[in-house]
């Protein structure tokens, strides 16, 4: 089905919501620890008391939110005659919510970079405040790529979209570098207000527009004017008679009677971990395997093509998905990362470039798997849709349930990755005296010490890629959403379900 057309496209309009929340989310992840540690000084206690607040809300706010947005239609009777119309209201609800909640998390981002609380207090409410309207935001983004469309064509268009704009919203990682200095924020305060600002109208713009194009596709399809009439009310079913209660009752346990949910789940928690993994130990490799031997700004460029480049592959991904399907470009990267792994293993621990490559290319094709992932919780959102013969799609609840159900990998990353490293190395980092960051100072160890080091963050580098590999590819395999039966789901959702795009 072609595009609505309007003054912008709609697929350009959903993409750049992408581009409003990465310029911001690119900077929090880069210095918000920093800011607090090094120049809020906080409290160790306090910071790890944060966390733990944080890591409580995290992981309870995505089902959470989930459940507020679509619970209504897990509770109401099928209506008499299908409409359409239902379809497109939830289009709307869905961007009315991206419209109010877009411009408080860029508010909240602001948060971050002036001292207005003691700093014990300010981590909790930020942390909190920033990360609930964070996924506000991300479980209606990713709700309406399984709403907007149904096809797959049409969902991988959108998709790329969004990889286009976050890719050209890693820039204020480039950026964030020249104004970044704790000695003197004015300049780093300046610009994040800037990008915040230009993340709100964003955010305002980018909504209207894509409620104009629908509600102008709607008034396109010749709908009478009671029918229309009657949508600007929030239910259209005839009645109610399934109790909050018992409706998440019956949700869950559909939910973990559904299989393919079930296996995604397990290979979506070691792919959370091994992204977490690799963002809390990506310059641990840098410093520890590659020292001196490198300049700082082959350093920065390693970290910087590590935050772009996932979203520049995926366009590639994309397309050959388009020709392959899904699955398999998915199964092909496990099968690459697995490879890679063992071709590292091989060349050993003395090859600088050759480490330099891996580090970069491991963590390019780990995030660029991730990218994918929302195409596949599209999938399911169409499967659970046919299985369990709903009225309408609960794309938000259950993309806040893949969240919910991936939460673990998030956790067990650091605490693997610590254990990991003391038993590889030694080196304990809660032994470690101050409250700062911990600094691995490699010019205070002996020869030997310096190469038994190097040797244990060299085997954390590939053996955990490794391992990750061979489970998700066991996991993977035994998902069984492809081929004809996607094709049947598709087919059956399209059939009874209004598409917008």
């Amino acid at each position: 089905m072609a595009l609505v057309r309007f003054q912008i496209p709609l697929d350009i309009c959903y993409g750049s919501l992408s581009l409003y929340i990465s310029i911001l989310h690119n900077v929090f992840l880069l210095y918000h620890i920093d800011i607090f540690v090094s120049v809020y000084k906080i409290d160790k206690a306090s910071f790890w008391i944060g966390e733990t607040v944080f890591f409580l809300w995290n992981s309870i706010n995505d089902p959470l939110f989930g459940w507020l947005s679509d619970s209504r239609y897990l509770q109401q009777h099928k209506l008499q005659s299908s409409s359409p119309n239902h379809g497109v209201q939830i289009l709307l609800n869905r961007l009315n919510a991206l419209k109010w909640n877009g411009p408080l998390f860029a508010l909240s981002f602001l948060g971050f970079w002036i001292s207005w609380i003691y700093p014990s207090i300010q981590f909790v409410v930020c942390l909190c405040l920033y990360d609930g309207f964070l996924t506000v935001i991300d479980l209606h983004h990713n709700a309406l790529l399984a709403d907007l469309a149904v096809s797959a064509e049409l969902r991988a268009k959108l998709n790329s979209k969004c990889s286009i704009f976050s890719a050209l919203g890693s820039i204020s990682v480039f950026l964030s570098y020249s104004v970044w200095n704790k000695a003197s924020l004015t300049s780093f305060r300046w610009f994040c207000t800037g990008l915040a600002i230009f993340s709100l109208i964003g955010f305002i713009v980018s909504c209207r527009k894509l409620q104009d194009a629908i509600c102008n596709r709607k008034k396109n399809e010749d709908y009478n004017e009671t029918e229309v009439n009657r949508l600007q009310h929030a239910d259209e079913f005839t009645e109610v008679d399934i109790s909050e209660r018992r409706a998440l009752k019956k949700y869950v346990i559909e939910l973990f009677s559904h299989t393919n949910f079930l296996w995604f789940s397990l290979m979506n928690i070691v792919q959370v971990f091994h992204c977490h993994f690799n963002s809390n130990f990506f310059p641990l490799f840098l410093e520890s395997l590659l020292g001196n031997a490198i300049s700082p700004t082959v350093s920065s460029m390693i970290i910087g093509t590590s935050f772009v480049a996932p979203h520049i592959n995926n366009l590639y991904f994309l397309s050959l998905c388009k020709k392959f399907g899904l699955y398999r470009v998915i199964r092909f990267l496990f099968l690459v990362k697995l490879l890679i792994s063992l071709l590292m293993i091989f060349a050993g621990p003395n090859h600088i470039w050759l480490i330099c490559l891996f580090i970069a290319s491991n963590r390019v094709f780990t995030e660029g798997t991730c990218k994918l992932l929302n195409l596949v919780v599209s999938d399911l959102v169409d499967e659970d849709y046919v299985l369990h013969k709903r009225t309408q799609a609960v794309s938000a609840l259950m993309f806040g349930m893949t969240a919910l159900v991936s939460k673990p990998g998030q956790t067990i990353a650091p605490i693997l990755g610590t254990w990991l490293l003391a038993s590889q190395t030694g080196h304990d980092i809660f032994q470690s005296s101050g409250d700062g960051p911990v600094n691995m100072d490699l010019a205070g160890m002996s020869s030997q010490e310096v190469a038994n080091h190097r040797l244990g963050c060299f085997h954390m580098l590939v053996y955990v890629p490794l391992a990750c590999a061979v489970l998700q590819l066991v996991t993977w395999s035994r998902f069984s959403l492809r081929g004809r039966r996607l094709l049947w789901i598709k087919s059956v959702r399209a059939g009874s379900q209004y598409s917008t795009v």
